[in-house]
């Protein structure tokens, strides 16, 4: 298979391309710089977009990328860069698969499409939920959808909080819990969904390999309550997890951020997945933190 991958630089990128490239597939990376090395092809969504020889032959794209959403507190430039990071790109990108008829494209979106779904079960025949987060991955599809082509078979990869022994989600966290710093954020009842590295690039991979289109939940299939998120990750690093923050307190210092990222519960599951029959190897936290933690 020949795939595509803008955003080969970030945590997912970076990981799929070597196992894509493991499995003996061949890869272009679409880089935002001058191409320097085999492979590479230079593209900028706001001039000269993706030129179609990067396109050429290609079975696949995979569009990841955007800024993280943890990076900064969500001021109103801060929002506006995170729609600017992502809706944009994947409209050049989704273009110039519609116009050099690649047949796939493999997009990202995220989990925060669903809001907060309290204790009921978000699967892909959801619609969104409201927020800025629901608001960003509702229009972040739609660049895709929109522009890509009716032929083209569109994969959207909703995918939740990555844990991984390097980056992501834990590489914030990890540095408080192991100074026993860490607890649970408001009452703790909110469900967490996440994923496992490993099953973030083979659930991508698998999608690659299949006739899947539309909406795809990638998480685990055992979304926890955050505060059995928050003692398993104590117990992962053998620190005790004490120091729990009323949600007040979070919400005056993180603002809405906190209140979407942390506070809102999200209880999503991998309905596509599981009706395609995708094994997990790490289906639930303890495993997934396991894995995270090197253990």
């Amino acid at each position: 298979m020949r795939v595509a991958v803008a955003g080969s630089s970030g945590l997912i990128g970076s990981a799929l391309i070597t196992s894509l490239e493991s499995a003996g597939h061949s890869v272009r990376r679409l880089v935002r710089r001058e191409a320097s090395e085999p492979g590479e092809f230079s593209w900028d969504p706001e001039t000269f977009g993706v030129p179609d020889e990067a396109l050429d032959g290609v079975d696949a794209v995979v569009s990841l990328g955007g800024v993280g959403v943890g990076n900064g507190r969500w001021s109103g430039r801060f929002k506006q860069e995170l729609r600017d990071s992502r809706i944009p790109p994947t409209e050049v990108i989704a273009e110039a698969v519609r116009r050099t008829g690649v047949p796939t494209l493999v997009s990202a979106s995220a989990t925060g499409y669903y809001g907060d779904t309290g204790a009921q079960t978000a699967t892909e025949d959801d619609g969104p939920g409201s927020g800025f987060l629901a608001e960003l991955t509702v229009d972040w599809e739609g660049a895709a959808t929109a522009n890509s082509g009716d032929g083209t078979r569109v994969v959207l990869l909703r995918t939740a909080p990555v844990l991984a022994p390097r980056g992501g989600l834990l590489a914030k966290l990890r540095p408080l819990f192991k100074l026993g710093l860490g607890g649970t954020i408001g009452d703790g009842k909110q469900y967490f969904s996440w994923i496992s590295l490993i099953d973030e690039i083979r659930a991508i991979e698998f999608v690659l390999n299949s006739s899947i289109s539309g909406a795809v939940n990638l998480c685990a299939p055992g979304a926890v309550p955050f505060a059995t998120f928050v003692d398993a990750f104590g117990q992962s690093v053998h620190r005790p997890t004490l120091m729990g923050v009323p949600a007040f307190v979070a919400r005056t210092v993180g603002g809405e951020m906190i209140e979407e990222m942390v506070l809102y519960s999200q209880r999503v599951a991998p309905g596509v997945l599981t009706d395609h029959d995708f094994v997990f190897t790490h289906p639930t936290i303890g495993a997934g933190l396991k894995y995270a933690n090197g253990r």
